[in-house]
């Protein structure tokens, strides 16, 4: 382990990966790799997950693609020093900021999308110049081999190097020294990996998860709501950190909401290749463990030897049980009731700060008083999960949603140092702060600042 480090540390020196030639090749070759080995990507998801072929593409392999290609397409103008104002008092200078590299880069995947979730935030780090190492999940074998062949198959390890192991190797390389760590996982391991980035004041983004919610008011298109809510759920088992984690719908449209949604999943997932299953055993039994069977009024049916269970609704649920304990994680969605919306968004805030909440709505008003009194780390109005495919903004969590964000231009500069500096003409020189100082300087400077 250490001489890879070593050999990263020493290859980015050369600085081979600053030049825009560098980066822009090593995209072409990632995107290749990606269509070259997406047959054997796309069977991994099967049989790790039980990913269909058509949701690996959607949501993992096309997902990466479209990002290579947007950030090829712009990296040319983001790698420019940008110009930037300067005050009266600097007369005879112009200022700047360039993006650097940080240098020596680690990411550490999930398994719930174990192909975006690594290659993703690795577009960024490329296309910001760094070397990188890559620790992906442990718990998806087969999807873990294959990205070791391709990664290791396209470039250099002292350029970038994929590290398999469980958590022991990922404590590891976490006690040495890096530039730059990004994180994708639960709550509980990004404070560990926090902990350990803070003893070499090493920058990190973390992209964690919670309880996301989504509140469907009196005057929301109920059936688009069931259809985009059911999608959103439900899409890889469940498995998605920003799939809606529990609704909240008004009391007056509950029953009329909760028959469409039934149908929307009868609709949506007729087939059973349609539907995912549950990473490992240990994770299978913990959302059992959350599923009230006096709650369940649709589904919860499984089966323990696929690790499957079928999309499940609880009804008439509170804070009181188990499934409102945790982030679910898994095909499990809850419905609790409400009446007054200032009353719900009270008890919001009492509530841990989640990486993305929905609401459906026809009311600008209900739009404004929930997007300006909650605070969560990205989301949609009628719609649920579709604002993470959008390259143009960014995506992140906030409090123990996580810190820091990326997507598009926003992962080449959490990739970069914002370095800023001034050029100063040699023609003249403003020397007001120079001294010897006298009170008429002192008078002038205070007409010049103030």
């Amino acid at each position: 382990m250490i001489e890879i480090i070593n050999q990263q540390k020493k290859f980015f020196q050369t600085n081979q990966t600053k030049s825009y030639t560098f980066r822009r090749m090593q995209l072409i070759k990632l995107r290749d790799a990606m269509i070259a080995y997406e047959d054997q990507l796309k069977e991994a998801l099967f049989e790790d997950l039980h990913k269909s072929s058509f949701e690996s593409y959607t949501t993992e392999i096309g997902f990466t693609l479209h990002s290579i290609r947007h950030t090829l397409k712009h990296l040319h103008k983001w790698m420019k020093p940008k110009k930037k104002k300067t005050p009266i008092f600097m007369l005879g200078s112009k200022s700047y900021v360039m993006s650097e590299p940080y240098g020596q880069t680690l990411i550490i995947g999930p398994y719930n999308y174990p192909i975006q979730l690594v290659l993703e935030p690795l577009v960024g780090a490329i296309a910001a110049g760094n070397t990188v190492i890559i620790k992906p999940s442990e718990f998806t074998k087969a999807t873990e081999k294959v990205l070791v062949d391709l990664i290791s198959s396209t470039f250099d390890p002292s350029y970038i190097k994929i590290m398999t192991g469980d958590y022991k190797v990922t404590a590891s390389l976490l006690e040495h020294k890096f530039d730059y760590i990004f994180f994708t996982g639960s709550t509980k391991v990004g404070q560990i990996v926090y902990e350990q980035a803070s003893k070499h004041l090493t920058p990190v983004t973390l992209e964690l998860g919670g309880k996301s919610p989504t509140i469907i008011d009196e005057t929301a298109d109920l059936k688009k709501a069931a259809a985009s809510i059911s999608f959103g759920k439900f899409l890889n088992a469940g498995q998605t950190c920003i799939a809606p984690d529990y609704i909240y719908v008004h009391k007056n449209v509950h029953d009329q909401f909760l028959e469409l949604l039934k149908k929307a999943i009868d609709k949506q997932y007729t087939k059973i290749d349609d539907m995912g299953y549950i990473v490992n055993d240990r994770h299978f039994h913990r959302l059992q463990n959350l599923i009230s069977l006096d709650k369940v009024v649709y589904g919860n049916s499984s089966n323990e030897h696929k690790r499957f269970i079928s999309p499940t609704i609880l009804d008439r649920v509170t804070w009181h049980d188990n499934v409102m304990k945790e982030e679910i994680f898994g095909p499990i969605l809850p419905i609790l009731v409400y009446e007054e919306l200032d009353e719900l968004i009270d008890l919001l805030k009492t509530k841990e700060k989640p990486l993305a909440l929905y609401l459906f709505t026809k009311q600008k008003a209900v739009i404004k008083k929930v997007f300006n009194q909650l605070s969560f780390g990205g989301g949609a109005v009628n719609d649920t999960i579709m604002h993470v495919s959008n390259p143009y903004i960014p995506f992140g969590g906030v409090g123990t949603s996580g810190i820091g964000s990326y997507h598009g231009q926003t992962s080449f500069n959490i990739f970069s140092h914002q370095k800023s500096y001034i050029k100063s003409t040699t023609l003249f020189k403003m020397t007001l702060g120079y001294p010897p100082y006298s009170d008429k300087k002192e008078k002038l400077v205070k007409k010049v600042l103030k």
